[in-house]
């Protein structure tokens, strides 16, 4: 049996050095490229708001999603909900993100050294000055921009909705 033809998924999540190729490619054509980073971890209307606003300051958005691993050891041991594999590949079926690659470490700090991207997104919940790779972006002439999130929507909030007792209303889940 043949392996299957690689989908368009499968080309938008890269390894780390897949996509420093691609970024490298990316900046020799001009492009500014965009990073933002986070768990992902069920995918709702604020990660993907925040995403298409991030997309809209460049010409190619990079996201970044925390390993298994690193997940669990900052939100416990019952996250992440999905796999890191799952969550990269819902992030790459998104027409705002054009690549997607997974880091291990505690914080997306290597990888920003790396990518040397053009813009850093965040969500406005961050300061600015603790934003991780804020002082590296900038020094090599890159721009940091925090992102206003949209009101009621986040993770945790999302998974202590679901663990309410059967019967609770779909409206009460904003």
């Amino acid at each position: 049996m043949r392996p299957a033809a690689p989908t368009p998924l499968r080309r938008k999540v890269l390894s780390r050095a897949a996509l420093k190729r691609a970024v490298d490619r990316l900046k020799r054509q001009g492009t500014r490229v965009v990073f933002a980073n986070g768990c992902f971890d069920l995918l709702h209307i604020g990660h993907v708001t925040l995403l298409d606003r991030a997309r809209r300051l460049g010409g190619a958005l990079v996201v970044a999603v925390n390993s298994d691993r690193s997940v669990r050891g900052f939100k416990g041991p019952g996250r992440p909900v999905n796999s890191e594999r799952d969550r990269a590949a819902v992030l790459a079926a998104l027409a705002c993100v054009d690549y997607v690659t997974v880091f291990d470490e505690p914080t997306p700090l290597e990888l920003i050294r790396l990518l040397k991207p053009d813009v850093l997104a965040k969500g406005a919940d961050w300061a600015r000055e603790e934003i991780v790779g804020r002082a590296e972006v900038e020094r090599h002439g890159g721009r940091v921009v925090r992102i206003r999130l949209m009101r009621g929507y986040s993770t945790t909030r999302l998974l202590e909705r679901l663990a309410r007792p059967a019967g609770t209303s779909c409206a009460s889940l904003r």
